[in-house]
């Protein structure tokens, strides 16, 4: 298998970090999310983090000098050289031209962009039923994947909580702030002739399996 630099798109609750995750495990890549790297800034009260911090609480989106900032440096660390997933970035077409401009800085050539698939439904019932350990950060889902000893965290005891961005409030900003603003990266990209879509909706190892097909098509795996 050569090296495969990805781009996962898709609303916010489709599950493409849950994909990108397996794919990372399984083909030794790096998984690059600017959700995991904002939230770790905030927690650590750095100046970006507590710029980026107000944004979030309302599903807003971060400002590109912040995450652009982010994304370069993670880029430029040796450890992404065996390829990587980028998921949480780009969102806007800015920032797909930015990281155009980062890449080509960098020699590095992006392979394919995966456009995952999901109802608004579907989408509102994922997030807001989502719960996080504000120790560990492991997450859970009051339906689908409910922790073991209910309130608390399995892994450390924590009690867990809904993060202010998973709140039905907040998920309808998201969304809409993706329809307004992410959604046009599909012409982006279908434009560039580099963009595949993929059916978000149904088990997690359903969608796995659709998307290694797809990128075996490719011959990235």
């Amino acid at each position: 298998m050569r090296v495969m630099q990805l781009v996962f798109l898709g609303a916010p609750g489709v599950g493409k970090g849950t994909q990108a995750d397996k794919v990372a495990a399984q083909y030794g890549v790096m998984k690059i999310s600017t959700g995991d790297l904002l939230r770790e800034a905030v927690r650590n009260h750095t100046k970006l983090g507590l710029e980026a911090k107000g944004y979030m609480g309302q599903g807003r989106l971060v400002p590109d000098s912040v995450v652009i900032g982010l994304v370069r440096d993670k880029l430029a660390d040796p450890r992404y050289a065996k390829g990587f997933i980028l998921d949480g970035f780009p969102r806007t077409v800015t920032q797909a031209e930015a990281l155009g401009k980062v890449l080509d800085e960098q020699r590095i050539h992006l392979d394919r962009v995966i456009n995952f698939r999901v109802t608004r439904e579907d989408v509102v019932k994922r997030l807001s039923g989502r719960r996080s350990c504000p120790n560990c950060q492991a997450t859970y889902h009051v339906q689908w994947a409910p922790s073991k000893r209910g309130d608390l965290c399995d892994r450390c005891g924590e009690a867990l909580i809904q993060r202010s961005d998973d709140q039905r409030e907040a998920i309808e900003t998201r969304l809409k702030v993706y329809e307004e603003q992410t959604a046009p990266l599909i012409s982006f990209y279908e434009k560039k002739n580099m963009l595949s879509h993929l059916d978000g909706a149904g088990a997690v190892e359903s969608v796995y399996q659709n998307l290694t097909k797809v990128l075996a098509a490719y011959d990235m795996a």
